[in-house]
């Protein structure tokens, strides 16, 4: 299958709102979808009508029904957005990335953005702190490694760096 065709066909069943990043979060829309459907059920089963409203649900939540056009009232809804949001769970790419400071919100959305542009339609990251790192970031796979620190670009410098240092000891 094309990558392209691929990408299509997962965008079609789930869309994922950029405030979803991790693995957690989809963890939370699960159990949130959890807790909507049994407030639901004692709602109907104390009033005993369909006079039922919605809970109070996050953002997030909010999001990602609107997204995938569900409406969380309707049992059937909310038992699709589940096997959704499981498959998701289970067989979503996962990509780690270690800052040397927590990144700004800001920051995470526009990363998650271009993620989903051009890697994966539901790629989820989970993210680090390293502090030797200093500038830059640490990136993993399931079966790769890109180190952007900047400690690494000194080290792969470090020849011109050090004959730089010695041309300025040497008086002219």
């Amino acid at each position: 299958m094309a990558p392209e065709a691929h990408s299509k066909q997962h965008a079609s069943t789930i869309s994922l709102p950029m405030m979803a990043v991790s693995p957690v979060d989809i963890g939370r829309l699960l159990r949130e979808l959890e807790v909507i459907g049994e407030t639901l059920l004692q709602l109907s089963l104390r009033t005993g009508g369909d006079s039922t409203k919605m809970p109070k649900t996050t953002k997030m939540m909010e999001q990602t029904a609107s997204l995938n056009k569900l409406n969380l009232l309707q049992e059937s809804d909310r038992k699709q957005l589940q096997q959704m949001l499981n498959s998701v769970r289970e067989k979503a790419p996962i990509i780690h990335v270690s800052f040397g400071v927590d990144p700004a919100p800001a920051f995470v959305e526009k990363l998650m953005t271009w993620l989903r542009k051009e890697i994966h339609p539901l790629v989820l990251i989970t993210v680090g702190l390293q502090p030797t790192i200093g500038a830059g970031c640490i990136v993993r796979t399931a079966n790769h490694q890109f180190d952007f620190s900047l400690r690494q670009d000194f080290l792969s410098k470090r020849d011109l760096l050090a004959s730089m240092l010695v041309a300025e000891e040497q008086p002219a």
